[in-house]
């Protein structure tokens, strides 16, 4: 059987897969590989309060090597569909552009793999090695119940992979500029200064935690964290909020709260990222309290065959040299590493996550084509 890369793509948009909601994506998703001759399973996972998530682990074969897939079917909302040109998740094909929530963050991407898989098996029936799918519904949201737990799942049943293809849109603006071989650590800081909450006129009587927070910032921002490496841009801090909870202007607050992200290279692991943190805030000896969340460390993937094969593929077909990166956010590459060699390689990013979301007809198709000759 051989799947049109368009017609999956239209599927699969047309189901309002918004995190946690599936909608029917990920049965979409398991009735063509079976179809394929896939085994497949269906995976629920919840914890804690979180929703349940419906995700999905696909194989064909049962030796080695193994070339596996990795993707999601779930989708940021749409926000106010009244302003999109036309509905989010309508699959809106004007013959140049396929428009929809997910068109370019990601369900473009998994049609063409599993359209290259339809057009490889085709000529291989009897391949030998193996091909898997690992899809989650769960990448756009927490991402607890999603990539991490299938991998745990399917160590505690012996399954795994050599290396890992994730359809990421890593492109920025044109198909064939970037495949991510790496991704930055992430770390969220959450920074309290306590003080003594007082009237403005009697400071004496009172103790602000503001200026000392202001100093404490200077610390952490000063200097550099890094200046970077051969594969890395230099680590960076940003200050996303500070708040006092107080809206008065004649009252000084009883404390003062700041939120940090600060994207890592290969320089730093979890815990010596904390260590410089705190180093520098140390040094000023002035009470704080600090809390981390952590939703990945640094890595990347060594130049090999696997990464050197992908790039002259995508090279031939789109006819430029692609740049080998580690910039921009984290994705569930963060979780693959761990268990095989993982690379990144989608459709064009541009319109991700915003309103009129959309790829090109032809780049779905020709990532259909790469994504051939990386089986082949």
């Amino acid at each position: 059987m051989l799947y049109d890369p368009i017609t999956l793509t239209e599927a699969l948009i047309k189901c309002r897969s918004v995190t946690p909601k599936n909608d029917g994506a990920i049965e979409l998703v398991s009735q063509w590989l079976e179809e394929l001759n896939f085994e497949c399973k269906i995976l629920e996972f919840e914890e804690g309060d979180s929703s349940a998530v419906k995700n999905l682990w696909g194989q064909l074969g049962s030796q080695g090597p193994t070339l596996c897939f990795a993707g999601h079917t779930d989708v940021v909302p749409a926000g106010d569909e009244s302003v999109w040109e036309f509905g989010p998740f309508e699959a809106k094909n004007n013959g140049e552009r396929i428009f929809g929530r997910g068109a370019s963050d990601m369900k473009g991407s998994i049609a063409s793999f599993i359209s290259a898989t339809s057009r490889f098996l085709e000529k291989n029936s009897n391949f030998k090695g193996s091909l898997a799918f690992i899809i989650t519904g769960d990448e756009e949201g927490s991402a607890i119940n999603g990539t991490k737990k299938i991998l745990s799942w399917m160590k505690d049943n012996s399954l795994s992979f050599d290396d890992c293809l994730v359809g990421e849109p890593t492109n920025p603006n044109k198909l064939g500029e970037m495949i991510k071989i790496g991704r930055r650590g992430s770390v969220n800081v959450n920074l309290t200064v306590e003080g003594t909450e007082g009237h403005v006129a009697y400071p004496h009587l009172a103790d602000n935690p503001i200026p000392k927070l202001l100093r404490l910032l200077q610390a952490l921002t000063s200097k550099p964290l890094d200046q970077g490496n051969e594969n890395f841009p230099a680590s960076n801090l940003e200050i996303t909020s500070i708040d006092s909870n107080n809206s008065t202007t004649n009252v000084i607050p009883p404390y003062i709260q700041t939120k940090l992200n600060i994207r890592y290279n290969d320089i730093y692991t979890k815990n010596t990222i904390e260590k410089e943190l705190e180093k520098r805030l140390d040094s000023l000896e002035i009470e704080y309290q600090i809390e981390y969340e952590h939703s990945g460390d640094s890595f990347i993937t060594k130049h090999g065959d696997f990464v050197n094969n992908l790039s002259e593929i995508v090279e031939k077909h789109c006819e430029i040299k692609p740049e080998l990166s580690t910039t921009g956010g984290t994705s569930d590459a963060r979780f693959i590493k761990d268990y095989g060699r993982v690379v990144e390689f989608g459709l064009v990013g541009a319109s991700m996550h915003k309103i009129n979301e959309n790829s090109l007809v032809s780049d779905i198709e020709k990532l259909t084509n790469i994504y051939l000759d990386v089986i082949n």
